[in-house]
């Protein structure tokens, strides 16, 4: 895996999948090639019933495939398997600039905590997880040794990616 991963991690409720699309839109504005990743704790399905690659899926197809000529999506069905780590995921990304990671809380990836004050009675992870770099919240907070940014304020943020990343900005 030779792309350079950054996540974005918080609570319910805590900003991160809004976070997450306005940096892909201000990255990929750069010139950056931006993929990512979204972890899901609950059940999620992509496909409806009645379409064809859900019927594939329900006749039992590990895997199933919809190509057409403006996209393509792979569907894997885990049946009795775990849900395979984090890294195992990055591994079926293209190589890209960066990918941005949503939630996998715990993996070892440097993180951004997102906070907002609806989601506070949570606690902070950024405590007692060394590979949370800096803080985005829309309220005042404690952030110990960490930076703070307005969680609105995404260029900033963004900056602060490239920067930690030592990404490079191909000129547009």
């Amino acid at each position: 895996m030779s792309s350079p991963v950054f996540g974005i991690t918080g609570w319910k409720n805590s900003g991160k999948t809004t976070l997450v699309t306005r940096l892909v839109s201000e990255l990929t504005g750069r010139g950056l090639v931006v993929s990512t990743v979204k972890h899901a704790h609950h059940a999620f399905d992509i496909d409806k019933p009645g379409t064809d690659s859900h019927r594939h899926r329900e006749a039992g197809a590990s895997e199933v495939m919809v190509v057409s000529d403006h996209r393509w999506a792979l569907m894997h069905e885990l049946r009795d398997e775990d849900e395979p780590p984090m890294i195992q995921a990055l591994e079926r990304i293209s190589d890209c600039d960066l990918i941005l990671v949503e939630g996998y809380k715990r993996e070892k990836h440097p993180k951004i905590e997102a906070r907002r004050q609806a989601s506070i009675k949570s606690g902070l992870l950024a405590p007692d997880d060394p590979t949370i770099v800096a803080i985005a919240a829309d309220h005042e907070t404690e952030s110990g040794s960490l930076p703070r940014f307005e969680l609105d304020d995404i260029s900033a943020i963004s900056d602060f990616i490239v920067s930690h990343l030592q990404l490079d900005i191909p000129d547009v």
